[in-house]
């Protein structure tokens, strides 16, 4: 039996015994929406997500391999679960998302960014990335692959695959009077060398 994504390019065939796992994995199938502040159920190819993100969710869109984003929050000592924000980035031609939320981790407030690639976890392999913030001579810094929108918001929250700035750190980096979060995100993303032997 054919994969029931076999119209959007899934040349596999299975006997019915195994054609479900396939499915459950097959690089064919739609991608789940990346926006992580409701349950939205709309799935879709690429094209059709950055569309969705855009048009439907108002999500910033950016052009580029490097960021520089502020994140201001006037009362800091509130960090509820759902605070966040999402900003869509089209860099080497693919689309990338960058994600800065702040949530309890155990009894402690913290933030965390983190980058997903907007395709399959064999191309997000092709990419590197890194988040830095800082002030007052001091600076943290991230440096990793982004993981697949196949993989939930969720999963690479919980797994803490991202920059994790504890609160006291963040008010730090913000200056002032610790009352205002206002932190400075940058950013980079670039592309891993291919080995010209594989």
């Amino acid at each position: 039996m054919p994969c029931k994504y076999y119209n959007l390019g899934c040349p596999e065939i299975f006997p019915y015994y195994s054609k479900l796992k396939h499915e459950a994995m097959c690089n064919y199938r739609p991608y789940n929406c990346p926006y992580a502040g409701s349950e939205c159920s709309v799935v879709g190819d690429i094209p059709f997500l950055v569309g969705h993100l855009r048009d439907d969710h108002k999500v910033d869109m950016h052009t580029g391999c490097t960021f520089n984003h502020r994140y201001v929050k006037s009362n800091p000592r509130e960090v509820e679960n759902a605070t966040w924000m999402l900003t869509v980035f089209h860099c080497f031609g693919q689309y990338f998302c960058l994600h800065f939320e702040a949530f309890q981790l155990g009894m402690a407030p913290v933030y965390m960014a983190f980058l997903r690639f907007m395709g399959d976890e064999t191309e997000a392999r092709n990419y590197s990335y890194s988040l830095e913030v800082g002030a007052n001579g001091r600076k943290l810094i991230f440096e990793g692959t982004p993981r697949s929108i196949r993989d939930s918001h969720r999963k690479v929250r919980d797994s803490h695959d991202g920059l994790i700035i504890q609160r006291n750190m963040a008010l730090f980096f913000s200056g002032g009077d610790r009352k205002e979060l206002k932190l400075r995100v940058t950013g980079r993303v670039w592309k891993e060398q291919q080995n010209p032997d594989t």
